[in-house]
């Protein structure tokens, strides 16, 4: 952990045991790099909400404390991805530009733990992967945060709008 990443106000994974995660390490309540589970909490209950913009948003914040070839760099990234593609499938119904933006996404999330700082990882592969032949299936599919398929809060939108 670096300090730059850290963050002792985040909680702990409501459940399992998500790479990212030792309950023995003392600092960020035991994720490796607080910022990003903050990050990550943020960006999928905005996802969740429609709030692409807002989720892209988070996700592209936070990227820029990870170097290229991390395995953090590549989730960010791969986030972001997510979020601008339903973006362009939602709400411009640019069906072809969320294709470009999942297959990057796929690219990047390709080495990511199936189950990384709470996020089900295989879950959104999965989801993406159908989506490049059915864009149908995005309708109604929210990204699962340890094990639920949270909602954005007031305090999700006032990070978002905090990083403009």
């Amino acid at each position: 952990m670096t300090d730059h990443t850290r963050d002792d106000t985040v909680g702990p994974p409501t459940a399992g045991e998500p790479a990212g995660w030792d309950p023995t390490r003392a600092s960020s309540n035991g994720w490796e790099h607080g910022t990003l589970r903050r990050a990550t909490v943020h960006g999928v209950r905005l996802y969740n909400s429609a709030a692409y913009h807002e989720s892209h948003d988070c996700f592209e914040d936070e990227w820029y404390n990870y170097g290229r070839g991390t395995t953090e760099s590549a989730f960010l990234h791969g986030m972001v991805q997510v979020a601008a593609g339903a973006y362009k499938h939602v709400d411009f119904e640019d069906d072809g530009g969320m294709r470009s933006l999942f297959r990057t996404a796929l690219q990047y999330l390709r080495g990511v733990p199936d189950d990384y700082y709470g996020v089900d990882v295989a879950d959104v592969r999965r989801t993406l992967d159908a989506a490049l032949s059915d864009p149908t299936a995005l309708n109604g599919w929210r990204i699962e945060l340890d094990g639920v398929r949270p909602e954005a809060r007031t305090e999700d939108y006032d990070h978002a709008h905090a990083l403009e």
